[in-house]
Order: C-alpha cells, then sequence, then structure tokens
C-alpha cells in the first residue's frame, strides 16, 4: 500500500473510534476500559518483540517509542478505570447503632434520642405520625 491510502484509513479510524466512543454511556465506559486495556497491553507486548528484532537504528527508534507510548496509555487506562470504579462505589457511610428502641445518637451538631417506633412515640423532634415514620426516613 502506497502512503496516501495508509494515510486515508488512519484518518478513517480516527473519525469512526471518536463517533463510537463519543456514544457511549458512562455505565458502560469502565468495561469498555478495561477490555481497553486488555489490547493495550498486546500492543505493548508487540512493541516489545518488534524493538528485540529491529536491525535498523530508525526502526529500534520507532520500535522503542511505541513501547513508550503504549506503556503511558496501558497505565493511564488502569488510573482512569480506577476513578471510574470508585465514582461508582460511592460514599462510605458511618456504622449506625445496632440497638433498636431508647438510646441517644449523635446527628451532626445536635444531639437525638430515638424514639421506640410505635405510631404516636413523641420522640425529641415531634413524633412519627400514624405510618411510624420520623423526619421522612422508615424506622
Amino acid at each position: 500500500m502506497d502512503g496516501m491510502s495508509l494515510l486515508t484509513i488512519t484518518v478513517l479510524a480516527v473519525f469512526v473510534g471518536f463517533e463510537v466512543v463519543s456514544k457511549v454511556s458512562s455505565t458502560l465506559h469502565t468495561p469498555l476500559m478495561s477490555g481497553a486495556n486488555a489490547i493495550h497491553g498486546i500492543i505493548l507486548v508487540g512493541a516489545i518483540i518488534v524493538a528485540g528484532q529491529a536491525a535498523d537504528p530508525w526502526v529500534l527508534a520507532v520500535a522503542l517509542l511505541a513501547v513508550v507510548l503504549a506503556t503511558a496509555n496501558l497505565v493511564g487506562g488502569f488510573v482512569v478505570t480506577d476513578r471510574m470504579l470508585e465514582m461508582f462505589r460511592g460514599r462510605q457511610r458511618p456504622p449506625s447503632n445496632a440497638g433498636e428502641g431508647g438510646g441517644a445518637r449523635e446527628s451532626g451538631s445536635a444531639r437525638e434520642v430515638k424514639g421506640s417506633g410505635v405510631a404516636g412515640d413523641p420522640g425529641v423532634l415531634g413524633g412519627t405520625g400514624a405510618a411510624g415514620i420520623r423526619k421522612g426516613r422508615p424506622q
């Protein structure tokens, strides 16, 4: 193939790749990145093999550049995947008191006393109502 054909294929691959990746939802981004990391690992192994068999100095230079770029891409992919997984994990909640019924509990700057959860139990902040719900949370 001549140089113009290779350039045309590269430009078309860039446009198609951009369109495909930009349409991926955030839910599918992490599995897609994991698959891409595996592919970049294969590319890195191939670049190392080519660098090891290079006879000309310019081929060796290009192969070593490919090793450096593939390594950076592989490490960056793992960093991005780890950050995406952190987003899906959410925030850690502090452990709640295991005891039911009365007892004191710290909540922010105010101290509140847990009621029994029975309808009509006034508690501290105004009662639970007929449905047994206090402050918008089920007991």
